[in-house]
């Protein structure tokens, strides 16, 4: 998807306020919702993966299955507001030794478990919105020794809210952030 593209800076996959903010990714709904909703905190846009049962209610980024993103940079920032509820995402990457790994971080799991294929790590959120950063690179150098290549998918199982996922060449403070790429949440009036 991506891989033909000239990447450094940043790359977004998901932007709540474009027109069509899931064109990228397929949807499946399941027993729960997703849509695009106006969160009271932000006063503005935010797409809304709500469900019972955080297996059934995803999306996931390309939306063809066979398809790879082929992002090479290696920083993951999800912008996300928990809902009360279970949440997980995941991410598979490719490494030096051509091997698919996946990354799953959730808010249900307690301690981190590396297999093979997979690494499964515990989430801790603050209530309202958080910015999550994840070093690709230093995660699959840690769990399995390997090198990072490039990632291949992204999914998010409900229920959250999002804002903007996007990749990055390194780590940027909150001043060299774009305008776009920053969360703004408008002071209470008293």
């Amino acid at each position: 998807m991506f891989r033909n593209t000239f990447q450094s800076g940043f790359l977004s996959i998901l932007y709540s306020l474009g027109t069509k903010p899931l064109q990228l990714w397929a949807k499946e709904e399941g027993e729960g919702t997703i849509k695009r909703v106006t969160d009271p905190d932000i006063q503005s846009s935010a797409i809304e993966l709500l469900s019972p049962n955080i297996r059934t209610t995803l999306i996931s980024c390309p939306p063809d299955p066979s398809a790879a993103l082929g992002i090479k940079l290696p920083f993951l920032v999800l912008v996300l507001k928990p809902l009360d509820r279970f949440l997980s995402f995941e991410v598979t990457l490719m490494d030096d030794k051509n091997v698919k790994r996946r990354f799953r971080a959730s808010n249900y799991q307690s301690t981190t478990r590396v297999r093979p294929f997979i690494c499964t790590m515990p989430l801790r959120l603050e209530a309202g919105w958080n910015s999550l950063l994840f070093n690709l690179a230093d995660f699959t150098r840690r769990a399995y020794g390997t090198g990072y290549v490039e990632t291949l998918r992204v999914a998010v199982h409900a229920s959250c809210r999002l804002r903007r996922i996007y990749f990055c060449d390194r780590v940027y403070s909150d001043d060299e952030l774009p305008p776009e790429f920053k969360l703004f949440v408008p002071s209470k009036v008293k």
